[in-house]
């Protein structure tokens, strides 16, 4: 898949390289969900049968955090991650365009002409609730209208299941809950952290339970606080683990920002600087305060055992 970084207005240079028939999905996809991926995969589907290239417009950064509306906290699947998983989809060029304010006030019928026709989008594929322009001003009906008979939009109803819209809202909010079951069945696979293992306290080591600290490489949607059975690729392979996600209460107080510690079970080499992935599998339970060390100890070598039952079960 190739990826194209887009500003408005296009350049001389993008269309003479990127313009022609091409079939486009549009939106911001964040988390490549399931209902995402049927709307990706429609239009991977027909510009296969149409023999022209598959695309998927998207935009960096956020709009939300750019126009500062909403409690923007991260995203389910930064730019990297979004790629790998549109990568995966079959999808032939991602487009990414530069979301500013400047942008946010393009009309309807700006971004139309300007960013689709003068691409040479065949069929724009988008999610029923789909906006554009300034203010979301635009649906998709209207912009089937400015296709001006040149290009056809093709609208995908909602991807339900369980009875339910799946929503990247309702993922976050499955996260933020606890209920990383259900974020996971919305994703259609477990959520993924990545990050740089960094120094730490190093306290867990004393303890008896190595743990790699880590600082995430990007902003994400920070679930619920507390342990989680993962599986962590590192140094080339995934290994079974366990995750501590809080502010270690047991240990100080008054601390605002979470720490991501991952004690990965039967391993004990270096791995200082490596980046590493973490998959989310099982929330086991929330973080608290022990009255003692030892007890942390037993509720540590407890957690490990529940996370390497857990892990085995759901190969």
């Amino acid at each position: 898949m190739k990826t194209i970084h887009l500003t408005y207005p296009l350049s001389a240079g993008i269309l003479r390289e990127h313009a022609g028939p091409q079939i486009v999905a549009i939106g911001q996809f964040d988390g490549v969900h399931q209902g995402h991926a049927s709307v990706i995969g429609s239009a991977v589907r027909l510009a296969r049968q149409e023999g022209v290239p598959s695309a998927v417009m998207t935009f960096h950064p956020h709009p939300k955090d750019v126009m500062k509306k909403g409690n923007y906290e991260g995203s389910l699947t930064p730019l990297p991650e979004k790629q790998e998983l549109l990568a995966g989809l079959g999808v032939d060029v991602l487009y990414v365009v530069e979301f500013s304010e400047a942008f946010s006030k393009l009309s309807p019928q700006e971004f139309a002409e300007g960013m689709l026709l003068s691409l040479g989008v065949r069929t724009a594929i988008v999610g029923f609730d789909f906006r554009f322009g300034h203010k979301g001003a635009g649906d998709a009906e209207m912009l089937r209208e400015l296709g001006q008979g040149k290009m056809s939009v093709e609208i995908i109803p909602p991807f339900e299941q369980g009875g339910g819209k799946v929503s990247s809202s309702e993922i976050r909010k499955a996260l933020h809950g606890g209920d990383l079951e259900q974020a996971n069945r919305l994703l259609g696979r477990p959520y993924r952290l990545r990050g740089v293992v960094i120094d730490g306290d190093k306290r867990g080591r004393t303890i008896g339970f190595a743990t790699a600290n880590l600082r995430l490489l990007d902003q994400y949607v920070v679930p619920a606080k507390g342990v989680y059975a993962v599986r962590s690729f590192i140094e080339g392979e995934w290994i079974p683990g366990v995750m501590n996600l809080g502010v270690k209460p047991t240990f100080q107080e008054n601390v605002a920002a979470p720490s991501f510690e991952v004690h990965l079970l039967d391993f004990d080499r270096d791995i200082y600087g490596e980046q590493m992935i973490v998959d989310l599998v099982s929330y086991i339970r929330p973080e608290r305060k022990f009255p003692s060390i030892q007890e942390l100890i037993a509720q540590i070598r407890s957690d490990a055992e529940t996370a390497g039952k857990i892990l085995s079960l759901s190969k």
